[in-house]
């Protein structure tokens, strides 16, 4: 009886711990690969608006490494989370930027997006915009 309280309790000091270690956090290197494979056809390798499809398109795809620029030098994260996945779109006209469900599945992260709040969010999803960000020209 005592050897399983201690078992048990070793085990849930385990399971303890294993919640306090934070997620490894995914970086731009880890979007890149995610950005040439998902948006790179229509942005363009470097994200200026200028990949293969652009041209037979009916509205240009926008240069993503203004996006600081067109925001006062801010990168609005939560904006450009929300274009990507879906939620920020249904504005657009046109067929636009398809739906990346893939994107949105695996593992979550706690990600702030500027509001201090550590939102879980997919790591697929946060090393795409920690890319694009990273990607920002100044002007």
């Amino acid at each position: 009886m005592a050897n399983r309280f201690v078992i048990v309790a070793a085990l849930a000091g385990l399971a303890g711990l294993a919640a306090c270690v934070e997620p490894e956090m995914p970086g731009p290197s880890d979007g890149r690969a995610l950005f040439v494979e998902n948006c790179a056809v229509c942005h363009g390798e470097t994200g200026k608006g200028d990949g293969p499809m652009a041209r037979a398109m009916a509205r240009a795809p926008r240069d993503l490494t203004l996006i600081r620029v067109r925001n006062g030098d801010s990168f609005p994260r939560a904006r450009v989370l929300s274009t990507i996945d879906g939620y920020a779109r249904s504005d657009l006209s046109g067929p636009g930027m398809p739906e990346f469900g893939d994107l949105l599945r695996g593992d979550l992260v706690p990600l702030d997006t500027g509001d201090g709040v550590m939102t879980p969010t997919p790591r697929k999803l946060v090393a795409l915009l920690e890319y694009i960000e990273s990607i920002q020209e100044s002007r």
